[in-house]
């Protein structure tokens, strides 16, 4: 793996650049090389409590609620996700503000100059300057979104206090497969022996309990050791030995956000010896909590949503959001969507057609990206199918 030139004083932009080219393969499971880095640095020896957040879709609400929640309950606290939406800044996160471009370099000169020979992906990068980031800002908390899977994810070096898998579907199937078993099963290694493992989905495949049991994680699953109830003002959770009343909805939108929501109090139940969070921290938290692309509705008129739904599981959700809004009779749906090659088009666009009227299909850019006219071709091929929609209007690039 080439040295680089770059040191503290180089711009975050050519630090990206350069790891963007480091690295034969942008994805590469296992953690031998990114774990000895780690630990040539000693970046696994914090006190810090540690929650790892795996799943097909909710990981990035369950962790943004965690994060606001434990902030107005007074902690420190760490946030690592990806990907970003616009700036790499997004995906390190201390005490609820971005990380600067100062603090990433210098985590990337570190970890550049401690690697040695020993050859890391952007993500593993990424993933290590999240955690010594965290420990040279000595946070309290640090909260792990997973990137891939879990058994591989180099976000699994990480030694949990408390796991969360958050749901389990199809997506990935180059590294994960196409069966859920299989694909619960890799995520499923984010649990750690002795210790609380959350599963949010309402019907997890049994390999879930199955590798809990065998390790001897203290499996809590949704509907078994907790859930929640709800009517049109307020909703309520109930966890094995805490219950928490007249709660506002949370301000992230969408079907499964008492599902998230659910999930990330069983985690604080869980934790509620090394953690003590009021009610009055549980209010503040779901209200302040935010995803920007996740169901977010931008203001003014028309109604624009921004949402990153990029497999059947999550587009399933966004049509149950769009139906549930209030429109007219005479209102009509567009959809600008741009998707990769590797992504199971015609299902995510199965989920919505019934809520969609006029599809606007834009180009992206790079290898596994579909042309604005590919996606046109699948969009109408869907539609010969059976659906309502009757206009598939083609637009080569969207701004």
């Amino acid at each position: 793996m080439p040295r680089s030139d770059l040191d503290q004083s180089s711009p975050l932009s050519l630090w990206l650049s350069h790891l963007e080219t480091l690295h034969p393969q942008a994805i590469d499971m296992g953690l031998t090389r990114v774990d000895a880095v780690a630990e040539s640095l000693q970046l696994k020896q914090s006190s810090a409590l540690k929650i790892v957040v795996g799943g097909t879709n909710g990981k990035g609400s369950t962790c943004a609620m965690l994060e606001a929640i434990l902030l107005a309950a007074g902690y420190k606290v760490g946030l690592y996700t990806s990907p970003h939406l616009i700036r790499y800044n997004e995906r390190i996160r201390i005490n609820g503000q971005e990380a600067s471009d100062a603090q990433i370099v210098r985590q990337f000169a570190q970890i550049d100059q401690a690697r040695g020979e020993i050859s890391l992906s952007y993500f593993e990068f990424s993933t290590l300057a999240a955690l010594s980031a965290f420990n040279e800002a000595r946070v309290d908390v640090m909260i792990f979104e997973v990137g891939l899977g879990g058994r591989l994810d180099a976000v699994n070096i990480v030694d949990a206090d408390c796991s969360i898998i958050t749901s389990v579907d199809i997506d990935h199937v180059e590294y994960l497969g196409d069966d859920r078993e299989q694909i619960a099963w890799e995520k499923a290694h984010i649990f750690r022996p002795g210790k609380p493992a959350i599963c949010a989905d309402p019907l997890p495949p049994q390999k879930i309990k199955a590798y809990a049991d065998e390790i001897g994680a203290d499996l809590w699953q949704f509907g078994v050791d907790f859930n929640y109830s709800g009517d049109a003002q307020q909703w309520a959770f109930a966890g094995r030995e805490q219950r928490r009343a007249a709660l506002a909805y949370p301000a992230l939108r969408g079907v499964n956000q008492l599902l998230n929501a659910s999930a990330a109090l069983a985690a604080l139940e869980a934790l509620r010896m090394q953690l003590i969070v009021p009610a009055s921290s549980v209010r503040e938290g779901l209200l302040r909590a935010s995803v920007p692309g996740r169901m977010q509705i931008l203001p003014g008129q028309p109604t624009v949503i921004l949402d990153v739904a990029h497999n059947p599981h999550a587009a399933g959700a966004l049509a149950q959001n769009l139906k549930q809004m209030p429109t007219t009779p005479q209102a009509k749906t567009y959809a600008v969507v741009g998707m990769f090659k590797d992504k199971d088009v015609e299902a995510v666009i199965s989920r919505l057609v019934d809520q969609v009227d006029v599809w606007l299909c834009a180009d992206l850019e790079g290898p596994r990206a579909l042309t604005g006219q590919e996606l046109s071709g699948l969009v109408k091929k869907v539609l010969a199918t059976g659906s309502g929609v009757t206009e598939t209007p083609h637009s080569r690039r969207c701004r």
